[in-house]
Parts: C-alpha cells; structure tokens; sequence
C-alpha cells in the first residue's frame, strides 16, 4: 500500500480505516497483510484523533455575558457552563 506524503482528509482517512477494519474482519487475509493493514489502521487512527484534536482546539463557542455575545475557547466554555448551570435555570 503506497500512500503520498501528502495529508489525507479526515473524511478520507476515515473511509480507508473502515475498509481496513472490514478486510481484517472478515479473516480472510494472510498474516503479513494482515499486520500491513493493522499497522495502517493504526496510523490512521493517529491521524485522525490529532485532526480531531486540532478541531476541537478551533471550535469556539457563543456565550452571552452581560447581554452581549462573546466567543471563548470550547475547554472554558464547558467548566464554565457546569459551574454555573445551577444558577442560570430560568424557573
């Protein structure tokens, strides 16, 4: 299996993970494929959790602050939320 230097697309790296899985899957494959596959498999799974990770690192969210929107980082906005979810219930 050759693969360019170039980065795949998540979308991408995710269909061929899921080939791998159904090729290794059905145990029809010598031990060498197998362990070729595996060891792809693996890689893409690195792959895609750091795309993951970088997107999850981008993603802000809106949250009003004293009638005003303000966007924050997705990691505060959550401790933030639980913190102060008791206190904002409307009723």
């Amino acid at each position: 299996m050759t693969h360019s230097a170039k980065e795949e697309t998540f979308e991408a790296s995710l269909k061929e993970l899921e080939e791998i899985v159904e090729q290794l899957e059905s145990g029809d494959l010598p031990l060498e494929k197998s362990l070729e596959l595996f060891e792809r498999g693996i890689a893409l799974t690195r792959a895609c959790q750091r795309r993951l990770d970088e997107a999850e690192r981008k993603v802000e969210m809106l949250i009003q602050q004293g009638g005003e929107y303000a966007t924050v980082p997705f990691e505060e906005s959550e401790s933030k939320t639980e913190d102060s979810s008791a206190d904002d219930v409307p009723f």
